[in-house]
């Protein structure tokens, strides 16, 4: 085990605690769907990590994470996020929410960053407070803060951290008030007022873990019913071969577009239907899983030139081609994948995820896939790839994964490092930096690459179900 591992007191207090959680279903008895029929394409070469190599990267990511909460106290402090070009704070609203420091508490606490996490922790109890007169979105909100704070509390059993979920759970409750059950995207956290009636699946179905894990820590059942009824609703206006749509009416239940992908919009929600199921057992949850990963590989599922796979578009009702793109937030499709139990194609699809990323030295937003051109060309220091090769290496133990991402990490390091953090770009093909480091880089990013570097007695993986933000959820009812 790494060093700084060894003599962090409460790393080693959280490697107890998950190890102690009662694992739920495993996800892998699920029978996949029919083998992916394609011959692979030939691996591309990547580096080779052996496993002092591995330490020593995660001792880099380390590193990384101390440098980029460094810029944050020192600039950003008591605000969301830290603009790390000018060395700005940025807020999402008129009041800080702590956006940062609530997503990095549990990073900070599993990467052993003992002095961080308390700064952190400090920060959350003494200054974070949700009696605001202020409208949110509920998405955003859950899966940062609400998934956040619920972590850290099973992680440090502070009271505290539990109490301000609850009370947040309490004033994003009102969004699910609508006729058909499907919440709206906005509430103000004061009034319980909410707006925003044209939603999608992501926002109206990754809210189960969150509110369900509330529900389950204070007793408080409602919270689980709403967030269900939710998902539930949202699949049961899945069109007749199986998919769902970009944008649906959640006072009508109708769809306003037709477009099927797993992109930004729709992917968790689909995430949500398999982990839910895996942290609670959820049998309907279950049973919406194997409905829907079937007509995903069926429709969406795109075998291109020799052995490539992608996931594209389609229209949801007749299932036909509309558009070749991917991008960088498609690239969580392995780790479900590999979750779910389907290793073929999970390891097919992670190539792609390497092609898309060499193609410029790192990923875009966006590309169309066929003719293996640019289409959206910032990158915002997303996590999804990083996931994708740690979940394969978790249940294939192949260092093919932890050759992908140290290609991934160094080419990260290199082009977005500041002198206060870590920049997003606008453009891989320039690579010109955008003044923006928003607090999933903590919460998944470095999460994803440390635990892909690390020991596997770093984090009982089969203990936790991470949410769509990484935090780790477990099952200790």
């Amino acid at each position: 085990m790494n060093r700084a591992l060894r003599n962090a007191p409460l790393a080693a207090a959280l490697l107890l605690a998950l190890s102690a959680c009662t694992p739920s279903t495993p996800a892998s008895s699920v029978a996949p769907a029919d083998a992916a029929p394609a011959t692979p394409a030939a691996p591309a070469d990547v580096p080779a990590v052996d496993d002092a190599e591995a330490a020593r990267m995660a001792e880099q990511v380390r590193e990384a994470t101390r440098h980029a909460w460094q810029g944050y106290m020192q600039y950003a402090k008591g605000h969301d996020d830290l603009k790390p070009i000018s060395a700005q704070p940025r807020d999402w609203y008129p009041v800080p929410l702590l956006m940062s420091p609530v997503d990095a508490l549990d990073t900070l606490l599993l990467l052993g960053l003992d002095k961080e996490a308390n700064e952190a922790r400090e920060l959350i109890v003494g200054q974070l407070s949700f009696d605001q007169d202020i409208e949110v979105q509920n998405f955003e909100v859950t899966i940062r803060l609400l998934g956040g704070l619920l972590s850290a509390y099973q992680m440090t059993n502070d009271e505290r951290l539990l109490k301000l979920a609850d009370d947040l759970g309490t004033r994003l409750s009102p969004v699910f008030d609508s006729p058909t059950g499907l919440p709206y995207t906005h509430v103000n956290l004061r009034t319980g007022k909410t707006r925003g009636k044209i939603s999608n699946p992501a926002e109206t179905g990754t809210l189960l873990l969150e509110f369900g894990t509330l529900a389950k820590l204070t007793g408080k059942q409602a919270y689980y019913d709403k967030a269900k009824r939710a998902l539930v609703e949202t699949y049961k206006r899945r069109s007749k071969i199986g998919l769902v749509g970009l944008n649906i009416d959640v006072e009508t239940g109708e769809w306003t577009n037709k477009d099927a992908s797993i992109a930004g919009g729709i992917d968790s929600y689909y995430e949500y239907l398999l982990k839910c199921w895996k942290l609670f057992g959820d049998q309907d949850c279950k049973r919406m899983w194997e409905d829907s990963i079937g007509p995903l590989n069926q429709y969406l599922a795109d075998d291109v030139r020799e052995g490539e796979l992608w996931y594209g578009h389609a229209d949801m009702d007749s299932g036909a081609r509309t558009s070749t793109t991917y991008g960088a937030l498609d690239a969580f499709m392995p780790g479900l994948l590999a979750l779910g139990g389907d290793l073929d194609r999970a390891k097919r699809l992670q190539e792609s995820n390497l092609k898309m990323w060499r193609l410029h030295g790192i990923e875009p937003e966006s590309l169309d896939y066929a003719a293996m051109e640019v289409r959206s060309p910032g990158y915002a220091l997303r996590p999804e790839i990083v996931e994708s090769a740690y979940y394969l290496h978790h249940y294939t133990g192949d260092a093919r994964y932890r050759g992908m991402g140290k290609e991934f990490f160094d080419d990260f390091v290199k082009y977005t490092r500041t002198e206060h953090g870590f920049s997003a770009l606008k453009d891989v093909r320039s690579k010109e930096k955008d003044d923006s480091m928003e607090s999933f880089l903590f919460a998944e990013t470095f999460k994803y690459y440390y635990l892909l570097f690390a020991p596997a007695s770093a984090l009982d993986f089969d203990g936790v179900v991470f949410n769509t933000e990484a935090h780790p959820l477990r099952r200790t009812w």
